[in-house]
């Protein structure tokens, strides 16, 4: 008796694939970065949701192991990014993960015959060690967080070890509050420009959403060039041929998607990995429990955007107001809408389709708070993109729906 074939999509937030299409460029990318002696450029990994950015982020550890760097992994949540201190005790407590599991050079007084003098020793060095260093040095913050730094670097073996990267994921999440005096999001980029000028190659690796360039640039300017950015847009059709299809042929699987499927999924799925998971997974579930009653297997393209409506859109539909809606609305009916627009733009189609257009004043405002909502961003030139993958078509369906 053959055993059933398991479903292999797994669509979901950070799911390794089953198999990875595409991204060698960006795998290329930070191995060149890793093999910098002196750092001189960090990488950001960013694109909208759904692109893979923490699935690929996950793909550069064996990478940088591989090149004996020792790797931090971590969330920044906004909690982490409210005051300088959370910033520094986040990074302290994630450095103190591997320094407690690593025996890292010491000096201890101990009585030596007629007087005293220093012994080298080799122990673990946990939290409350790195919290005593930077509690001890004297200065700002920053200072004492560089002499953590500095402190950890110069007490592990250099010859096994090239270095430490620190990946952060939902990097969006940091930002500067200049009302409070709270500055997390500069500290950051000032310690490690400042010990990576002096020789500590501690890398950083940020991902997130395309907020995250331009504030980082606001914050300071030489940001610029201290990184390298990798963005994630979708993959081609070839890629995308890959994701669909290596999947079930490496699992020997009962049931074979054709060329008429295939082209259904990717232009569905508009290439995006995660939708691609999505409408595999959904199709498959179908196709299985179908085969047994002798049906003709096809895509069912609208039943499962309807599905992917709900479980992906609707939530993010729900931040918005009825008049940014109506905002939307007027974006979404662009031509370019799936590129990027102007608020001239859409105040001039706003004026072709509404009784009461929206002025200029009025549409960046609005683009401001849907910003917040995490509906559209900002890119460097001043011109504004969805933040959401396919968004455009959602809107323009629960318009439709919304006329019946």
């Amino acid at each position: 008796m053959t055993e059933p074939f398991s479903n292999p999509f797994k669509p979901g937030a950070g799911h390794m694939p089953p198999y990875l299409a595409g991204r060698t460029k960006e795998q290329d990318d930070v191995k060149k970065a890793l093999d910098q002696r002196t750092i001189l450029e960090n990488i950001i990994l960013t694109g909208l949701r759904g692109v893979g950015k923490t699935v690929l982020l996950e793909t550069f550890k064996p990478i940088a192991q591989a090149k004996k760097w020792l790797w931090i992994v971590q969330d920044m949540s906004e909690t982490a990014s409210i005051t300088e201190t959370n910033l520094t005790e986040r990074i302290i407590a994630d450095l103190s993960v591997l320094t407690s599991s690593l025996l890292v050079r010491t000096e201890k007084r101990m009585e030596m015959g007629f007087g005293r003098g220093d012994i080298e020793i080799h122990r673990p060095v946990g939290y409350p060690d790195l919290k005593k260093i930077y509690d001890d040095t004297p200065g700002l913050v920053s200072d004492k967080l560089k002499s953590v730094l500095t402190f950890v670097w110069n007490s592990i073996p250099h010859g096994a070890i090239s270095g430490i990267v620190f990946a952060y994921d939902e990097a969006q999440n940091l930002a500067d509050h200049a009302k409070r005096e709270q500055y997390p999001l500069s500290l950051m980029l000032d310690v490690f420009q400042s010990i990576q000028r002096m020789g500590v190659p501690f890398i950083l690796i940020l991902t997130g959403l395309p907020t995250l360039f331009p504030k980082l640039v606001e914050a300071r300017t030489y940001s610029e060039r201290m990184f390298h950015v990798l963005f994630l847009d979708q993959l081609n059709e070839s890629d995308s041929r890959d994701a669909i299809l290596k999947p079930v042929q490496k699992g020997n699987s009962p049931i074979q998607f054709s060329e008429k499927s295939v082209n259904k999924i990717i232009e569905t799925s508009g290439g995006y990995p995660y939708f691609i998971q999505f409408i595999c997974k959904e199709v498959y579930d179908i196709w299985i429990s179908q085969s047994d009653q002798g049906q003709n297997l096809d895509v069912p393209v609208h039943e499962i955007t309807r599905k992917l409506d709900t479980d992906f859109f609707a939530g993010r539909w729900a931040r918005a107001t009825d008049r940014q809606r109506v905002l939307l609305e007027v974006i979404a009916s662009l031509p370019n809408c799936d590129s990027e627009f102007s608020v001239q733009e859409v105040a001039d189609k706003s004026r072709k389709l509404l009784e009461k257009p929206f002025s200029s004043s009025h549409i960046n405002q609005m683009l401001s708070s849907l910003s917040d909502a995490g509906l559209v961003y900002k890119n460097r030139h001043g011109r504004y993109s969805f933040a959401v993958p396919l968004l455009s078509g959602f809107i323009r369906r629960q318009k439709e729906e919304s006329v019946i």
